[in-house]
């Protein structure tokens, strides 16, 4: 098989993402199980005039994957959709994921997004993150935000994206889409770059060290309304995060600035549901003058507690999400279990 082939075929199987290995057939993965196709196992110089066809058809250099040794990157086929390749090398061979983005913006009711995530894209200005492990949907909830406020408000929106999944046209919005790496040497740059582009809204791929978040910080104090992303599994410990990331000398400031900028967190899972898919879970936090106080006062640890008593504000945890998908016989209490991050109280729950 081709490239074309294998893509063209991923995309009737409704699959996710591709794995090119060497040792192993093409393997697609499909609603989270892995789908070996028929034909041989691939060997190292068949990945690489794979990944060559890649490349051409990305009308794109290997200069990142020459020099660094690994590439990410994506591309658009006509009719078929847009692709995110990430090309890197394992004992010696080349070897490639691929992730398939269909074309068009994703449906946040189709996708069983709540109203209570998308409603703080409605924020005028500060902080919002969405959180989770790779893989989780963060783009796809980031990017129906964003549709969101293009549809609606009339704003320049910038994002900062490694690489640019979702494409989105101009609406009563103006959006301008900077690729890390292709528009912009990198994520600081880019975030300073945008203060002096009369942003209203900013989206910044990831929040990935100390003076990324430190100018995130920075720029939601602005007046901007920025959206950005960490690899944490709970309110709490993404505010936890954040203020870890400074010295000592400056976290008192920092849970400060935190109360002012932060309007809101989504933490979210992918979780094996009952037919055979995979089902999104979310924990919501929003700000209020409690949590504020929570923060500035180093009580982040009873965050979540409370939480569980702000469900009529929109707000809920991580672990009362699974409960109400179980109860609504829509996951296992396997499933449960293996997601939950209190596994105790969880188990107070069922015992109760």
């Amino acid at each position: 098989m081709n490239i074309m082939e294998i893509l063209d075929k991923s995309v009737s199987e409704n699959a996710s993402d591709i794995f090119l290995v060497a040792g192993l057939p093409v393997t697609l993965k499909c609603k989270g199980e892995q789908k070996r196709l028929e034909g041989d196992n691939l060997k190292p110089d068949g990945i690489a005039a794979l990944i060559d066809e890649i490349y051409e058809l990305a009308r794109r250099e290997r200069t990142n994957l020459d020099a660094r040794l690994d590439d990410d990157f994506s591309f658009s086929i006509s009719n078929l959709g847009r692709f995110r390749i990430n090309v890197f090398r394992q004992r010696g061979s080349l070897a490639a994921v691929i992730r398939i983005i269909k074309f068009g913006l994703p449906d946040p009711a189709k996708l069983g997004i709540p109203e209570s995530v998308l409603s703080l894209a409605d924020s005028k200005r500060g902080l919002v993150l969405v959180t989770g492990a790779a893989g989780t949907g963060k783009s796809t909830t980031l990017a129906c935000m964003i549709d969101r406020i293009n549809k609606t408000t009339p704003a320049h929106i910038i994002t900062m994206e490694d690489p640019i999944e979702y494409i989105h046209r101009h609406d009563k919005a103006i959006v301008s889409q900077r690729e890390i790496f292709i528009d912009t040497p990198g994520y600081l740059e880019s975030l300073r770059s945008a203060l002096r582009e009369s942003p209203d809204v900013i989206l910044l791929g990831e929040m990935r060290d100390y003076e990324t978040i430190s100018a995130a910080i920075t720029a939601a104090e602005t007046g901007v309304l920025l959206f950005s992303t960490l690899h944490t599994n709970s309110a709490a410990s993404t505010i936890s995060r954040i203020i870890d990331v400074f010295p000592a000398s400056q976290q008192h400031q920092v849970k400060i600035q935190l109360t002012q900028i932060l309007k809101g967190i989504v933490c979210q899972q992918l979780v094996p549901s009952v037919d055979g898919g995979l089902i999104p879970v979310f924990e919501v936090l929003k700000m209020t003058p409690a949590f504020q106080n929570m923060i500035r006062d180093d009580k982040i640890h009873q965050i979540e507690a409370a939480m569980g008593t702000r469900a009529s504000e929109g707000m809920y945890t991580m672990d009362t999400s699974l409960f109400k998908l179980y109860k609504e016989g829509k996951i296992t209490k396997e499933t449960v279990f293996q997601y939950c991050n209190n596994y105790d109280l969880m188990l107070k729950k069922f015992s109760g």
